[in-house]
C-alpha cells in the first residue's frame, strides 16, 4: 500500500533532523505542524501535493501521511518495523506533562511512528534530544541529559545562557539533572513577549531574570507570574557585571596571550562592565567586543567557586528553591 502511494523515502539524514525537531523543546502543535508539512509537500509524490496544499489537509490526514512517509523511509533504510508504539505512548504523556495541549496536537501525537526502528540511527553524537529518546527506548534513564523539561530559565541574553548552567554546576547544582532549560530571549521585551506565550502554553514552571533597568518589563509580567513562576531582578546593571573581577582579568589575560595585563583598578573604577570590555577589545586593537564570544571564553577560565559572585549564587539558589513547597522567593529583590 506504501508503494502504491509513490513516497519519495527521506534520506537518513533528512529522518534524523526530522525527528530532532519533533523532539526539541517547543510547542506541541507548532512544531509537529510544521514537520509534518514539510515531510508530506517533499516526499508524497502521488499527490503532488505542494507545501501550500498540504496547509489545507486536516491533522489526521496530515499525520497519517507523515507516518506512512517516515516508516516507509526506514523499512527502505533496511530496519524492520515492530507492532511497539510505547514509546509514542512515553512522547505523548511527556508533552502533556510539559503543555497545555491543543485538541490539534493530541491529534498529532496520536501517532504510529515506528521510533523502536529508528532508535537505530541515533548515537551518542547526536543532540541531547535524541539520546534522550533513545533512553525511552531503552527503558534506561540516563542522568545528566537535561530531558524532561521540569522548569524553564527565561533571560535576556546569551551571556547567561551559556555562563549560568556553568556556574550551577559550581553550585552544587547541575541544570541537566535537574531539567532546567535556558532561553535567551534577546532583549528585555523580548522576554515579555516569551513569557507572555509561555503563560498560556506551559504547564511547567518559569523563573525570569532580568536586567536592573527592565522595572516596566517586571511590571508587564507580574499580573501574569502564576504561582509556581519567579522573577529576579539584577540588583546592577546587567550580568557581566556579577562576573568577578578577577574572573574578568583571568579572561582578558587568556585572550591577548598575557601581551598586556590588565590593571585591576581599570575594572574596579568602572559603572559598567560591557562599556568597559567594548572599549578593552577596541583600544587593544582586538576584534569588535562580542558578548556571546566573551561569554564562551569566560566559560573556559571558570575554575573555581571564587569565579562565582554572591549574587550569581543567590540567583541559583532562588532558581533551585523556587517552587519548592514552604519556600517563598521574592518577585523582586526587596519587593
Amino acid at each position: 500500500m506504501q508503494q502504491k502511494l509513490k513516497i519519495k523515502p527521506l534520506s537518513k539524514e533528512q529522518l534524523i533532523i526530522s525527528i530532532d525537531r519533533l523532539t526539541r523543546f517547543k510547542e506541541t502543535e507548532t512544531k509537529y505542524l510544521r514537520v509534518f508539512k514539510e515531510i508530506v509537500s517533499g516526499s508524497l509524490i502521488y499527490s503532488r501535493l505542494r507545501k501550500n496544499e498540504s496547509d489545507i489537509l486536516d491533522c489526521n490526514s496530515l499525520k497519517n501521511h507523515a507516518e506512512n512517509i517516515i516508516n516507509y523511509s526506514l523499512e527502505n533504510l533496511g530496519f524492520t518495523l515492530e507492532n511497539d508504539y510505547s514509546i509514542n505512548k512515553k512522547l505523548y504523556d511527556y508533552e502533556n506533562s510539559v503543555f497545555h495541549l491543543s485538541e490539534n496536537a493530541k491529534i498529532l501525537l496520536d501517532n504510529r511512528i515506528n521510533y523502536k526502528a529508528f532508535l537505530g540511527l541515533i548515537n551518542e553524537n547526536n543532540v541531547i534530544n535524541l539520546r534522550w529518546l533513545k533512553s525511552l527506548g531503552n527503558d534506561k534513564p540516563v542522568k545528566n541529559l537535561l530531558f524532561p523539561v521540569k522548569k524553564v530559565l527565561l533571560c535576556e541574553g546569551i551571556t547567561e545562557e551559556i555562563l549560568l548552567p556553568v556556574f550551577a554546576r559550581l553550585c552544587g547544582y547541575d541544570f541537566n539533572m535537574n531539567g532546567i532549560y535556558v532561553i535567551s530571549a534577546g532583549g528585555k521585551n523580548q522576554v515579555v513577549k516569551y513569557f507572555y506565550r509561555y503563560a498560556e502554553t506551559l504547564k511547567i514552571p518559569v523563573f525570569i531574570l532580568l536586567d536592573k533597568d527592565a522595572q516596566d518589563n517586571f511590571r508587564e509580567i507580574k499580573p501574569k507570574l502564576r504561582k509556581d513562576d519567579a522573577i529576579h531582578i539584577l540588583k546592577c546593571g546587567e550580568f557581566e557585571d556579577l562576573l568577578p573581577d578577577k574572573l574578568i582579568i583571568k579572561t582578558l589575560n587568556f585572550a591577548i596571550k598575557n601581551i598586556s595585563i590588565l590593571p585591576v583598578n581599570e575594572i574596579k573604577q568602572t559603572t559598567s562592565k560591557v562599556e568597559f570590555l567594548e572599549e578593552f577589545f577596541k583600544h587593544r586593537g582586538m576584534h569588535e567586543f562580542k558578548k556571546s564570544e566573551f561569554a564562551q571564553l569566560v566559560k573556559n577560565n571558570i575554575s573555581s567557586n571564587e569565579d562565582v559572585s554572591g549574587e550569581i549564587r543567590e540567583i541559583i539558589s532562588e532558581l533551585q528553591n523556587s517552587n519548592k513547597k514552604g519556600t517563598k522567593v521574592p518577585l523582586q529583590n526587596g519587593v
